[in-house]
């Protein structure tokens, strides 16, 4: 069951005497999960995934995101690969910066290094047992005012997210007019404080969270699906009942496994 998480009062804003010096670093681990039959639909799935995610796409997902959360985007690298999977690399500033005539300037630099957007796609299928699986691995680290958070809900949205494992840390600290250190400048008792009621609704939650490490961790699984929604390249008509039951207890297997993080299946 998802828990009920309580939502507080903004806490008032912390007067800082210089740059907020806080990373805040937001990593997802999204799956999606289908059943190819034969040797090529699987084949297909997996030309299917690499064209749908290709770097284009996923460039287009984090130029949204880097408006979500209301960055400057500075740079972009991205990168198709051969035979599958893509990345992209978004360096991002909380505030526009003015071009210098050396590229390489420190101060430049001091934001590149602290704020980024990064995007890996991993497709993979299992030839035994019919199971396709794609992985997309995103990480959000800022510095300063802007906050990864904001991106959770759209992040969730732009993929089939059959199961969601996130991370958020906050690193570092910053200094208030007094000179006191603050290792955090929000309230925040779980990830699922941010994700929308609706959302949060579809999915079994789990919460393993370190606060005096500013640590907090989070993992959802779909709780239910349709088998039709599951199939590529195979008709629902195309099973007999005994084989919907048994493909519907691999998918099972296959996210529970994964949610869990590890073969608890034998």
């Amino acid at each position: 069951m998802a828990k009920k998480i309580s939502r507080t009062k903004r806490p008032k804003k912390i007067k800082l005497r210089g740059f907020n010096n806080l990373t805040k670093t937001l990593s997802f681990n999204i799956y999606d999960v289908c059943y190819a039959k034969a040797p090529a639909n699987r084949k297909e799935y997996l030309e299917y995934i690499d064209e749908e995610y290709n770097a284009e796409r996923l460039e287009k997902i984090l130029g949204e995101v880097a408006d979500i959360i209301g960055a400057n985007i500075l740079n972009i690298a991205s990168q198709d690969y051969d035979p599958m999977g893509a990345s992209v690399t978004v360096l991002i500033a909380e505030e526009p910066i003015e071009p210098k005539s050396d590229p390489k300037s420190a101060q430049v630099l001091a934001h590149l290094d602290k704020s980024h957007l990064c995007v890996h796609t991993y497709p993979e299928t299992d030839n035994k047992l019919g199971i396709s699986t794609f992985r997309v691995d995103i990480d959000i680290s800022t510095c300063g005012k802007i906050s990864p958070l904001k991106a959770l809900n759209h992040l969730i949205a732009s993929f089939e997210s059959d199961i969601v494992l996130m991370d958020y840390k906050v690193r570092g600290f910053t200094r208030d007019m007094q000179g006191k250190k603050h290792y955090i400048d929000h309230r925040i008792h779980s990830i699922q404080q941010y994700i929308k009621k609706s959302t949060l609704e579809q999915y079994n939650c789990v919460d393993l969270n370190i606060y005096q490490e500013n640590l907090f961790h989070t993992k959802m699984l779909l709780k239910d699906f349709e088998l039709e929604n599951y199939l590529f390249g195979t008709a629902m008509q195309d099973f007999s009942a005994a084989e919907k039951g048994r493909v519907l207890e691999l998918l099972r297997r296959e996210m529970t496994e994964i949610f869990y993080s590890k073969n608890i299946f034998g």
